[in-house]
């Protein structure tokens, strides 16, 4: 007997050649999605201004899967005329300290935060909901799902519920209001009203909502009474040789180095090793893999730690891959404050599955904490403890020198992609 498989329609900024954390979530979703007899169909822009690319990332799309393209009109594209560097870093999230911003850079974060709400990308709304209502309709699709930020995407799914009353899951792979850099956009208080009514009303229209950890969901809670899920991000079986561990006792940070991400802590910590200890200091390499702002760098300089750095800049996702499995010991930060404790970066579950040692600094009750330490990978530790942290690096150092410094994981196969897309299809079947 034959079975039709269900259809579902994915709207997403996000895609191939797309580089950073944010396409990997929705390219293995719609890897795994045919397992579970759903099609997925892909909206994308045709012309988008991708901050990092990654063009090997190209050959994970599956040649099956209907990719729908439509332009769209980029601020970033006409800002970077003016400022090219500062437009990829404010694009990308690396925002500058209030203190240190140009004039070029302020005037950016207003325009981006006041005149284009909720993002940068709300010019692409109305075409997309004209566009894709006439295929819709066409190719009898009953549910959509939209994914942000950025955000704007969601507005999307809004017009098109409110035109064709179609079944529409909204996936936050951060939120909305108070995600870290939110402030930072130097918001009027109309413009802020503006985000919160936009946010209600997207909660409030969707039939379902997905998040990426439990604080979202519970923060989502008081906005909404709506059916909201936790689905995280997770890890995918990498096709990657044995690697041979390298031979510096290195400390790696993998992916975006944020200016208010800066972890004093470490660099002291890292400091006094140094200092005491003339091996470790010969045997010492800080890894930085990705974009690090010029805040981290000069923190970094200013604890001495210069001539320890290996500074490698963006690198593909298989290479980032490789230096997790190549690296000693793994670092992990998040800004301290309250806002980023829902916070669980996608790089965390590649982590988790490198079999190296994981050192992670953020917030007291971090979601990604509970992760690392159930799943036996690493240690966490909050900005005030830094005497902790330096019983481990050291512990961690004596290991090395013995040749038995490895991380050994339980309970990981929770976090694989596709048992991860498994409880999508779930949801996308119960509508």
């Amino acid at each position: 007997m034959f079975y039709k498989m269900k259809k579902v329609l994915i709207i997403t900024y996000y895609w191939p050649p797309a580089g950073g954390p944010g396409v990997q979530r929705w390219l293995k979703f719609v890897k795994y999605l045919p397992d579970f007899d759903i099609q997925p169909i892909v909206y994308i822009p045709e012309n988008p201004t991708y901050p990092l690319v990654d063009t090997n990332l190209l050959a994970e799309v599956p040649k099956e899967v209907t990719i729908l393209k439509n332009k769209i009109i980029e601020p970033y594209a006409w800002a970077s005329m003016f400022s090219k560097n500062s437009t990829k870093k404010i694009s990308s999230g690396i925002i500058p300290a209030q203190k240190k911003q140009s004039f070029m850079q302020k005037m950016m974060l207003w325009v981006r935060g006041n005149l284009f709400i909720p993002d940068a990308r709300a010019l692409w709304v109305k075409p997309s909901i004209s566009y894709l209502s006439e295929y819709i309709q066409e190719n009898n699709i009953e549910t959509i799902i939209t994914t942000g930020p950025p955000h704007s995407l969601h507005l999307i799914g809004l017009g098109l519920k409110k035109k064709l009353n179609v079944k529409w899951i909204a996936d936050f792979r951060d939120p909305w209001t108070t995600i870290g850099y939110h402030k930072a956009l130097k918001l009027t208080k109309k413009s802020a009203q503006k985000h919160k009514d936009l946010e209600s009303e997207v909660m409030n229209s969707a039939d379902e909502l997905i998040v990426t950890s439990p604080t979202t969901k519970k923060e989502f809670e008081a906005i909404t009474n709506k059916p909201i899920h936790v689905i995280t991000n997770g890890y995918d079986a990498e096709r990657i040789a044995k690697l041979s561990l390298d031979e510096k006792f290195t400390l790696a940070h993998i992916g975006s180095f944020l200016s208010d991400r800066n972890p004093q802590i470490v660099w002291q910590v890292l400091e006094e090793l140094i200092n005491e200890n003339a091996d470790f200091a010969s045997d010492f390499q800080l890894k930085l893999i990705g974009a690090t702002s010029q805040e981290v760098l000069a923190s970094i300089n200013d604890y001495g730690l210069n001539d320890y750095v290996n500074n490698l800049g963006y690198v593909s996702h298989q290479e980032a891959v490789e230096h997790q499995r190549k690296s000693q010991v793994l670092l992990l930060i998040e800004i301290d404050s309250e806002e980023t404790k829902s916070i669980i970066p996608g790089k965390v579950f590649e982590y988790i599955v490198s079999e190296r040692p994981i050192v992670a600094v953020g917030p007291q009750g971090s979601d990604f904490a509970e992760i690392i330490t159930g799943t036996n990978t690493g240690n966490f530790f909050t900005y005030n403890e830094k005497e902790n942290l330096k019983t481990i690096l050291q512990k961690h150092y004596e290991a090395y020198k013995r040749n038995e410094l490895k991380a050994y994981g339980v309970g990981l196969q929770q976090y694989s992609r596709k048992n991860l897309t498994q409880k999508l299809s779930e949801i996308i079947k119960s509508l």
